[in-house]
């Protein structure tokens, strides 16, 4: 009998992934779902998964969550700037409870992109390798969700402003990163592997306003900005300046590409195709 743990289990990425593991065949009592608030997920509780608590920045909560784990799951925190410190917390007791192999999730091309969220995660994945624990690293692409929370400001402007140009993005919905997680924690085969996940087909911003069009029934375009200019106006509606920039950097490295892959990974693993925009669009608009 293997036990299967998740962190981040009441996160939407967590949820996922242990939802997965339960349609994939893996009985809900093989599964720890790792939390820092249990009452969060009495749902799973209630399925038979148990809840243990655990917190990222808690060492001393990790050794005991881990405990009789085989095989875990590490969705990497939200916390920008704390994540390697937190990550390398999981890392280390996942370690020293005898854990056999982590599967982590990471970003495209962590190792030579220059998207300003690859650091933490070149720094999490050189932990992995340093560790000595078998690893399987997910460098995951960018979620169809990231574009969907502002979908009723497009409509009431009529109108998307970024600055990533014609820049093409591999996104898939997190639902179909996190069953690629989950195929990869419980397969045998991913021992040390590194796989670059993206949906296809890519998209651009144009693509992304034409899709939202035919979902919302509203004439949606996208209009392409100065990096510049697009802090600006960022600023201009509430964010501060440093929110501003990191969002415009973002912006920049979709113009650059940093965002898409042409690799079959993610594919592989689910053993279908990717969900594509216009389905993700259509279902989360309707």
């Amino acid at each position: 009998m293997t036990t299967y743990a998740v962190t981040g289990a009441s996160g939407p990425f967590g949820r996922h992934a242990i939802a997965s593991l339960i349609e994939s065949g893996v009985a809900a009592g093989d599964i720890v779902a790792l939390v820092r608030t249990p009452s969060k997920v009495a749902d799973l509780a209630e399925q038979g998964v148990e809840v243990r608590t655990a917190d990222y920045s808690a060492p001393d909560t990790l050794a005991g969550a881990l405990a009789g784990v085989d095989a875990l799951l590490l969705v990497s925190g939200s916390e920008v700037g704390q994540r390697v410190a937190q990550h390398t917390n999981v890392i280390e007791a996942a370690k020293a409870a005898g854990v056999s192999r982590i599967v982590y999730t990471s970003v495209l091309r962590a190792d030579t992109t220059e998207l300003v969220l690859a650091p933490e995660h070149k720094a999490t994945e050189e932990a992995l390798r340093a560790s000595g624990v078998a690893f399987t690293i997910l460098r995951n692409g960018w979620y169809i969700e990231n574009y969907l929370g502002q979908v009723e400001q497009y409509r009431a402007t009529g109108e998307i402003v970024g600055a990533s140009g014609d820049g093409r993005v591999s996104a898939a919905t997190r639902a179909d990163f996190a069953a690629a997680a989950a195929a990869a924690l419980v397969q045998q085969g991913h021992e040390n592997a590194v796989y670059e996940l993206g949906g296809a087909p890519a998209f651009t911003m144009s693509d992304l306003a034409a899709a939202l069009s035919s979902a919302t029934g509203t004439t949606i375009v996208y209009r392409d900005v100065t990096p510049e200019e697009n802090t600006a106006i960022l600023e201009s509606v509430g964010l501060d300046a440093g929110t501003a920039g990191f969002v415009t950097a973002l912006e920049v490295a979709t113009s650059r590409g940093d965002l898409f892959t042409e690799s079959r990974d993610l594919q592989r693993l689910l053993g279908r195709e990717s969900t594509p925009l216009v389905d993700a669009i259509a279902a989360a608009v309707k």
